[in-house]
């Protein structure tokens, strides 16, 4: 049976207070912390670093979900894990030796995803799902948060989560852009069991409400 988890992304958050807004995300229940990393060449903005995972996995013992949105992933292995990464996601447009990268960051101790963009077709990891432990398929293009849910993703999804069955495979498959109580139940309903959710929650008038919100609506299309 499908268990839904929340991870919430701190790309939306406050980082003037940012201890506290972990704490706040794991008093309120979300399963693991999202961390976008961008380097201002994959996608068009620029984000954190190694010392920013070391002062997240700091304030919590919450997985830490590594999302690498940069190119030459491979660079950042080693001290993101270091840092404490409980699990690194690189994107296949920017991975020309994907079984080579997955393996390493499985060597390194960490959970191994793979990330596909909008108009990425999913076949181009059908050669490494059982190497996988998480599948990400993005619903808007990558680079900003707050943007509006692609709704061809859901077909995407579904698409993801037949591939994944068919393997054998174990692995999380996980959404990532525009989730919010409107489209985390479909997405839900499509097979998916991970959520990211940054701009919904941090821009809630009560966060906590909000993730409980959201979990509520993947039970409701349970």
């Amino acid at each position: 049976m499908r268990t839904a988890r929340l991870a919430p992304s701190i790309l939306s958050a406050d980082f003037s207070r940012l201890g506290a807004d972990v704490a706040m995300l794991e008093s309120a229940g979300a399963d693991c912390i999202h961390v976008d990393v961008m380097d201002g060449r994959f996608v068009p903005n620029l984000t954190f670093g190694a010392k920013v995972i070391e002062t997240v996995r700091r304030c919590t013992a919450l997985p830490l979900d590594v999302h690498l949105m940069v190119v030459e992933p491979e660079r950042y292995f080693d001290d993101f894990v270091a840092a404490g990464a409980t699990g690194l996601t690189i994107h296949v447009e920017a991975a020309p030796h994907l079984h080579r990268q997955l393996a390493r960051i499985r060597e390194l101790g960490a959970l191994a995803g793979v990330a596909v963009n909008p108009a990425t077709p999913l076949s181009t990891v059908d050669d490494v799902l059982e190497q996988l432990d998480l599948l990400l398929v993005m619903s808007v293009n990558p680079g900003f948060g707050g943007q509006q849910f692609i709704e061809r993703s859901i077909a995407k999804v579904a698409l993801a989560r037949r591939r994944l069955d068919e393997a054998g495979s174990r692995a999380a498959l996980e959404v990532d852009g525009g989730i919010n109580r409107t489209t985390i139940g479909e997405c839900w309903r499509a097979g998916a069991d991970t959520f990211v959710a940054g701009a919904a929650v941090f821009g809630a008038p009560d966060p906590r409400a909000e993730l409980a919100a959201l979990r509520a609506q993947c039970a409701i299309h349970a």
